[in-house]
């Protein structure tokens, strides 16, 4: 079985961007999800890393912790 989400259930979004801090999803996105086949949820979901990258975002755990 596919992975056919992006949350990892960390659901905040950010002020400026209005991206998901966990997944990079807009709201829209994640309201339309569930209406999206799968082609079109894993072109989307390959487009979320960039995505937040280019919002200067990193994903939650890919940052080393502080000390």
């Amino acid at each position: 079985m596919s992975k056919e989400t992006p949350c990892i259930a960390v659901c905040m979004i950010d002020p400026t961007t209005r991206l998901c801090l966990g997944c990079g999803r807009t709201l829209p996105e994640i309201a339309s999800w569930h209406r999206l086949d799968s082609a079109e949820r894993r072109t989307l979901m390959a487009r979320l890393p960039q995505r937040m990258a280019d919002a200067g975002l990193a994903p939650p755990g890919s940052q080393p912790p502080s000390v």
